[in-house]
């Protein structure tokens, strides 16, 4: 049986079987609901009101009374993923649950490399056949080119024979053949298009899927594009994923659609653009995450996500454009760049690609901060890699108000350290609708600097003003008056925001802390710190220095250089000397499984402090806080481990 089930403000209507999810029911209607956790019901984001109905779905679950306030419920207040539908509903979607035009990071460093691609192109003019020359069509084109170019050993890709005889002779016996690796012809055009080659160079991201198209004649980048990975309506985070696609083959298969429904979204946009054709598109090549590497080439993720977490495959992988349904020529290759290993991936071997760690003398950390962060350290001697699990905080997860960074979301974030009062700033200027993690960042090391919380996180009791206040679940701190803001309530940082934001920072502290130890360096011996990625590339270095995010290291050497991953996969799409560097990173990068470190659990609750547990490792930042007045105790001596 079929209900109709209508979602407010847009009016949508669709009929939806009975006994599903609301969540699910949006899903189907293309409705734009937050779903962080993936309907598993651990984030509390897909808050929706039922308007009519509601004696028509399930009784409320004792999940939603955990996240849900009285108020909330006598408002009529339920969790999609929670409410089954019975019966005709009418839905309202409030702003704080939807996700919004998102700011997504498409550019980063740009770093020359040798031009030098797979894919090239020969004009032939071939001999007609005729009674004393009977040369297949394949023998004659091989023949020539042989003699004409000096290319032995060819191969003729079977699509390409499909249609071989009559370009050939639309072509008058003048054609372009394509070369794919100087091993294989993957394309065969009557008349000279030697100047029409073009590349696709994609990063899978978590959150976003960026694509750049370049033109493999020049090495210059045409036109650039991203979207929302569509996979987030199926879990925002890496593990809601692993594990949705490790259900069943149907699943997998349903995620790994998803995304190249998002790939082939992405390359449209950048053929409208440019006039390009899909046929001119000759190679790809594509990096994330482990995760997002395993899921785009169909491969069951479930390993990556249990010990000792080994991947499917580590080194790079080549596939045919047609078998995986990507929307370039179709006997075009899709290069997939080699892993590192567990949560350590293709994206990291760009990052080091990107910013030249691998051959560097000087000694370089990398971060690239996300739901997992990756942090590298090392020189061309030695580099050593871990993932450090910092979960989705940043990304606006188990923060009351949080989000990502969308229109509306608060992002920047000063506090007067006399009067208390709060200057915010808002992704493109609007009322605010929620705080994205950014000025999370921000506003731990602004409450830190004027004594709202201490060094252990707790807020200061003592402090007299109305912007902290006690609330039904302990007390928080108010950054905008529900006048100010679009959903009409006051926007407030709670206790527990502040612990989710100390056990991210902590997470990826404890990775800097554990891989300079393991190779011996302390804080003055890094050079450059390279910070990657969309969330890096929007937060404030020197407030997630202020708060232990990584080493006190000097701000002279911070680099922030975007979305270095895509920079990486651009690098590989247009030089073989880079893919086979790719190869060579991921081979030479010692990979550090985290938990498996004795040290971890130690380290990790010294580095919930902040800045950390030994005041001695922050100078500068300790300096700066006695200066404005603030009172510092030093930590419990029981978890100070000062080295």
């Amino acid at each position: 049986m079929e209900f109709e089930v209508v979602f407010q403000p847009e009016g949508k209507h669709m009929k939806i079987p009975s006994g599903k999810t609301i969540l699910e029911a949006a899903k189907i209607a293309g409705v734009d609901l937050i779903s962080i956790c993936g309907g598993l019901g651990k984030c509390g984001k897909c808050r929706v009101v039922i308007e009519k109905g509601s004696d028509k779905t399930n009784p409320l679950t004792s999940i939603e009374r955990n996240f849900l306030s009285e108020a909330e419920i006598a408002a009529g207040y339920r969790l999609a993923c929670q409410t089954i539908i019975r019966g005709p509903l009418v839905v309202w979607v409030p702003e704080e649950s939807r996700t919004g035009k998102q700011r997504l990071q498409i550019e980063g460093i740009e770093t020359p490399v040798k031009l030098e691609p797979y894919i090239k192109k020969y004009f032939i003019e071939l001999p007609q056949p005729n009674l004393h020359d009977i040369r297949s069509d394949a023998d004659r084109l091989l023949d020539e080119l042989k003699k004409v170019y000096r290319l032995n050993n060819l191969k003729v890709d079977y699509n390409v024979l499909l249609q071989m005889p009559s370009i050939l002779r639309e072509g008058n016996w003048k054609v372009t053949v394509t070369v794919w690796n100087d091993k294989t012809i993957i394309d065969v055009d009557p008349g000279n298009t030697a100047k029409r080659i073009f590349g696709y160079a994609v990063d899978i991201g978590t959150t976003k899927i960026a694509g750049y198209l370049l033109d493999l004649n020049t090495g210059v980048v045409l036109a650039v594009d991203s979207l929302m990975n569509p996979q987030a309506s199926y879990g925002e985070d890496v593990i809601s994923r692993i594990t949705y696609a490790s259900y069943d083959q149907d699943k997998l298969k349903e995620l790994q659609q998803a995304v190249i429904e998002g790939v082939n979204q992405v390359l449209k946009s950048l053929l409208d653009k440019t006039g390009v054709s899909p046929k001119e598109v000759y190679e790809m090549t594509v990096v994330g995450n482990t995760a997002m590497h395993h899921i785009f080439l169909g491969i069951c993720p479930k390993y990556v996500a249990l010990a000792p977490y080994a991947p499917a495959v580590k080194s790079g992988v080549d596939v045919k454009a047609r078998k995986l349904g990507v929307n370039i020529n179709p006997n075009g290759n899709v290069h997939v760049l080699p892993v590192i290993g567990g949560f350590v991936g293709a994206d990291t071997v760009a990052v080091i690609l990107a910013t030249e760690l691998y051959k560097r003398e000087e000694l370089c950390m990398a971060l690239d901060i996300g739901t997992n962060t990756e942090v590298v350290l090392g020189n061309k001697n030695k580099i050593l890699a871990v993932s450090c699990a910092s979960g989705p905080a940043f990304e606006g997860a188990h923060i009351k108000y949080g989000m990502r960074a969308a229109s509306g979301a608060i992002e920047k974030v000063q506090i007067d350290p006399k009067t208390l009062e709060v200057k915010y700033q808002t992704i493109d200027n609007i009322k605010p609708c929620g705080i994205c993690g950014s000025a999370m960042v921000d506003v731990l090391a602004e409450l830190l600097k004027t004594g709202i919380i201490d060094i252990s996180g707790a807020f200061n009791k003592d402090i007299k003003s109305p912007r902290l206040r006690q609330s039904e679940n302990g007390l928080e701190f108010v950054l905008a008056w529900k006048d100010e803001t679009a959903i009409g309530k006051d926007i407030t940082v709670t206790q527990k925001d502040i612990r989710e934001i100390q056990l991210a920072k902590a997470a990826i502290h404890t990775g800097c802390t554990i891989l300079m130890r393991k190779l011996g360096v302390k804080e003055s011996d890094i050079d450059a710190l390279f910070i990657a990625g969309a969330f890096g590339s929007y937060i404030d270095p020197k407030s997630a220095r202020i708060i232990g995010m990584y080493p006190e290291i000097p701000l002279n050497k911070v680099r922030i250089v975007g979305n270095a991953a895509g920079t990486g996969a651009r690098m590989a799409l247009a030089s073989k000397t880079i893919r086979r560097k790719a190869e060579e990173i991921s081979r030479k990068v010692n990979y550090i499984e985290l938990g498996a470190e004795p040290e971890f659990q130690a380290e990790f609750l010294n580095s919930h402090f902040l800045p950390y547990v030994d005041l001695t490792k922050y100078p500068e930042t300790i300096n700066m806080l006695k200066k404005l007045g603030i009172q510092i105790k030093e930590p419990p001596m029981i978890l100070n481990m000062k080295a």
